[in-house]
């Protein structure tokens, strides 16, 4: 059902089942999926393409213009949503530069709370959770399941890893590898995320060789690149230990340590 006060353009694509509240927009360019649920006052701007079974909550504000001011209505620019996933009030994600690929993305299976900013060229994973007004600048990638605590701010260019974890009001000016808890101004490593471990069913020897390659990593007292020559050596056997050093050789802006 599309409420009669709803703005909805002649070029927007929005398929069967979607429902989208009072006074809302929806511009040119824009696809929405099945089984979608958009609230009132929601302003979706293209070209933006959003799959199915969304939930986008009041006042939010998906698909405009990136704020970059080296932005000249670069053809390219878009905003791609995957499925299932909940955008809560007042939330921003714009879209993309050509300078940054083109492209912001948001996978499947996000719950983005209120007043979230997710800026240009983005790309933000499956399952994670970014609660109230933390900001994610330019470029920024997301892990799948990380979860970034309120107020968080991420420096442009960052790396979130996969599992990893932020506290409140984080300042985030470098990469957090997989599987990381971290906090502070600036943030640094508080440990190992074990209860995001156990919450997605990794098998308990694996988190025993990531808690291994955690001690070696930040208390080991080793130069980077001795500590990741010798977990690498202990875990040839273990893609999780692997990917968590293959992240780190990875990284341009450094990680937190």
């Amino acid at each position: 059902m599309i409420h009669s006060t709803a703005i909805i353009h002649p070029e927007a694509e929005v398929a069967e089942g979607v429902e989208i509240g009072a006074y809302t927009i929806v511009g040119p360019g824009v696809t929405i999926g099945k089984n979608t649920w958009v609230g009132p006052h929601a302003v979706i701007n293209g070209p933006t393409i959003m799959g199915e079974r969304n939930r986008i909550y009041q006042f939010a504000s998906l698909g405009d213009d990136p704020q970059d001011k080296k932005y000249k209505n670069d053809r390219n620019s878009r905003l791609i949503i995957g499925n299932g996933n909940t955008i809560r009030e007042f939330c921003t994600i714009n879209r993309g530069t050509d300078g940054g690929g083109g492209e912001t993305s948001v996978g499947d299976d996000n719950w983005i709370m209120a007043y979230v900013h997710i800026a240009h060229d983005c790309h933000v994973g499956n399952g994670t959770v970014l609660a109230n007004n933390a900001t994610l600048a330019g470029h920024v990638t997301i892990g799948n399941y990380a979860i970034l605590g309120g107020f968080t701010g991420v420096h442009q260019f960052c790396r979130i890893g996969a599992y990893s974890l932020t506290a409140i009001a984080s300042v985030v000016v470098k990469d957090i590898p997989p599987f990381l808890i971290v906090s502070g101004n600036t943030a640094r490593p508080s440990g190992l995320n074990r209860e995001g471990i156990r919450r997605h069913n990794l098998d308990q020897k694996i988190a025993q060789r990531l808690n291994a390659a955690y001690k070696t990593l930040y208390r080991g007292g080793l130069l980077l690149t001795d500590a990741l020559n010798a977990i690498r050596e202990a875990n040839q056997d273990c893609p999780e230990v692997l990917a968590f050093v293959r992240f780190i050789d990875e990284s341009t802006r450094g990680i937190v340590r």
